[in-house]
Formats: C-alpha cells, structure tokens, sequence
C-alpha cells in the first residue's frame, strides 16, 4: 500500500469537519484569479461563508468520508474540477449564490484570453489628443477619428465577439480607453443541500423581480379567496370585515335598529328631517301661509 503523508491525513480530516457542520456545501473554481484578488473576495464573503482551497484529489476524498455522515454529498465529487475550493455556509443556496456573484469583478485583458462576451466600443470622445494615438486605434480595428481637435470613435463597433480570443495588442488599447472585458469571480460549480444537488442554471435567478412575483401571487390569491368566502388562517379577519361592513350597510338601509347603527340611524333621521322642514314654507298666525 502506498504510503499517505501525515499532513493529507489531516488536510482530509478538517476538509471533512468543515463539510460536515455546515449545511450548505459548495464547490467552486478560484483558477485564473490573481492572489490579491482572491484573498480580497474571501474577505468580502468571509462573514457568510467559508472558503477552503485543497488539492482536487483531498477534497474528493473529503467528501466520500463525509458521505458516512451526510448522505448523498459524495454526489459533488463530479463537479470537483479545474482549481477547485470548497465552500461551507449556512445560508440558503439562492442568498450564497447572490453573495458570490457580489465578488465578480472587471479586469483588464491580457491577451490570449476568450472572450466571455461581445467586447464593444461606443462611438464619443476619447481622453486622447490628436496625434499618432489615432493609427494605433485603427489597427487594432477601433473606427478612431480626428474630430474639432479630439480624437473620437466614429460608430459602436463589436471587436471581439463571444467566444473569440482577445489580441494582446486589442488587450492593451483596451486598458488605455478604459474597457475592463475580463470578469474575475469565484465560479461556482454546484451547491449542495439537504440531499439536492443546485447548480448555476437554477441558482442565478433575480431576487428582486422573484420577491415581486411572489408579493404579485400572493395577493392575486388572496383577492381570489376573498371573492369566493374561502375561509383560512389568512382570510379570515378580511372575510370578517367584510362580512360586518356588508351587515352593517343592510342594516342601515332597512332601518333595523342595533346598537351599532342607533347612531347612524338616529342621524339619518335627522338629516331627512331637515331636509323636509327647508321645502315646507312658513305659516302666519292666522294659518295662513306668509307671501313670499
């Protein structure tokens, strides 16, 4: 048998601890980010989250061992490559999504990179003056111009699209007219929870416009119930409200006497009583009626 080093034994031991108190277990990829940014996104997401970087092969190993405790989390092991990391939380898959999403950030291409989307340019003004800055745009396909004494980008132009490979010397003009196309982030390959598997697809939703849809549902249902009389825990107060502003109204207009309505009643009386009294004309006397 081949022999282990002492120190994977304990690297696998405390892989295992952290993937077995934490009821969110992720696996992410932190390859291509440059160590400065890596140690600031741990920072930034430290509050809510653990992130452990391991060899591919301990974090494998980690997992089927806490697979004795945790049924089912083995099922990570196939999303366990490139520069893989575990990440351990116990918030829910949706909000650890959010908040690694939080971590993206741009970055200046350094060629040779693929691009993750249309790199575009938007026709204006350039930080440029005029002079041979207006060639070095050209040849690297960037529609430049002289224009009133400014160097301008005639039209909107796609330079690279998706997919493509991105030039060093489009890389380096791109830093020099401030476009950032590289997005650096901590990847997340799969999440796992209470025996589920989540991946990206179904983890990268709107928050914002899914907590609307939710409130919009929730208050379509509502109405619905109250149209219909159907009594629970959430209609019950409204159907009573309804049901005595409906009693109270009946009643009113049928003159029925309760103390509830006495009050009203009693006013109502009233006011039809002044109103009667303004259309009788006033009487002398004598009975007759006074001349207007």
């Amino acid at each position: 048998m081949a022999h282990v080093a002492e120190w994977k034994h304990g690297e696998i031991s405390e892989l295992t601890s952290l993937i077995t108190h934490h009821k969110i277990i992720g696996i992410i990829d932190i390859g291509s980010i440059p160590a400065p940014q890596l140690q600031q996104m741990r920072g930034g997401i430290r509050a809510k989250a653990q992130i452990r970087a391991a060899k591919n092969s301990l974090i494998v190993r980690a997992l089927d061992e806490a697979e004795k405790q945790v049924k089912g989390i083995s099922a990570l092991k196939s999303e366990v490559h490139g520069q893989a990391a575990v990440i351990a939380t116990d918030v829910n898959p949706f909000a650890l999504f959010k908040e690694i999403k939080a971590t993206r950030q741009k970055a200046p291409a350094k060629g040779g990179e693929t691009a993750a989307h249309d790199i575009e340019v938007l026709a204006g003004d350039t930080p440029f003056k005029p002079g041979p800055i207006v060639g070095e745009l050209q040849k690297v396909g960037i529609p430049a111009a002289i224009s009133e004494g400014k160097v301008v980008i005639k039209n909107d132009k796609v330079l690279v699209e998706a997919g493509q490979k991105i030039s060093r010397e489009l890389a380096q003009m791109l830093s020099r007219i401030d476009i950032y196309p590289i997005e650096l982030g901590l990847n997340l390959h799969a999440v796992f929870e209470n025996g589920s598997i989540y991946r990206p697809d179904v983890l990268d939703i709107d928050m914002d416009r899914f907590m609307g849809q939710l409130r919009t549902a929730s208050l379509t249902a509502l109405g619905l119930a109250m149209e219909t009389g159907w009594a629970n825990t959430q209609t019950i107060r409204p159907l009573l409200t309804k049901a005595y502003r409906s009693a109270y109204t009946l009643a009113l207009e049928k003159n029925i006497y309760t103390k509830e309505t006495m009050k009203s009643l009693l006013a109502k009386a009233q006011a039809s009583m002044l109103s009667v009294s303004s259309q009788v004309k006033p009487v002398s006397k004598e009975g007759e009626k006074t001349p207007t």
